[in-house]
């Protein structure tokens, strides 16, 4: 890969080159973090349970952010919101919302996707610990309009930065 090439992943927030090739697990286990590597904190997933290519297409996110097993789990919408509490770890947590509602039903807002995006939004959970949600496209419909990757790579590079500065 070429000076020029390295350089524009790196402002993209890409540091680690990995191939598609590879062959990646669907569950938490089957992801770990690069050597060396610090956990910046965890990630709470909402939505659906991804199925088939959808599954993939989550895998690829785990793996592009270089999450381990332990920095990251799903979380169902439908659960009691006010019995989440952060890891006993201490680290900071950012949930990313997949789907409009899911976002508005974590949130407690009204606004459709298109305004929730790009936006640091609240866990609505009734604790004074507030826990920044990102909300983006579901996966299934990014399956099935792939333009909308690159908005949910924005939507995630949001979620990454908010979890580095809490």
């Amino acid at each position: 890969m070429s000076n020029t090439h390295s350089a524009f992943l790196k402002e993209m927030g890409i540091t680690e080159w990995s191939s598609r090739e590879e062959g990646v697990q669907a569950s938490p286990e089957a992801s770990s973090p690069a050597p060396g590597q610090v956990s910046q904190g965890h990630w709470w997933f909402f939505g659906a349970q991804p199925q088939g290519e959808a599954q993939a297409l989550f895998q690829s996110v785990i793996r592009a952010l270089g999450l381990g097993p332990q920095e990251w789990s799903w979380r169902n919408a439908n659960d009691n919101l006010s019995q989440l509490k952060s890891p006993d770890s201490g680290l900071p947590v950012v949930a990313f919302a997949f789907g409009g509602s899911i976002a508005q039903k974590i949130t407690g807002e009204k606004d459709a996707l298109p305004q929730l995006r790009e936006t640091i939004l609240a866990l609505n959970n009734g604790a004074d610990e507030e826990i920044p949600v990102i909300a983006s496209f579901d996966l299934a419909q990014l399956v099935a309009k792939p333009k909308d990757k690159a908005l949910l790579w924005q939507d995630l590079l949001l979620a990454k930065s908010v979890l580095q500065n809490i």
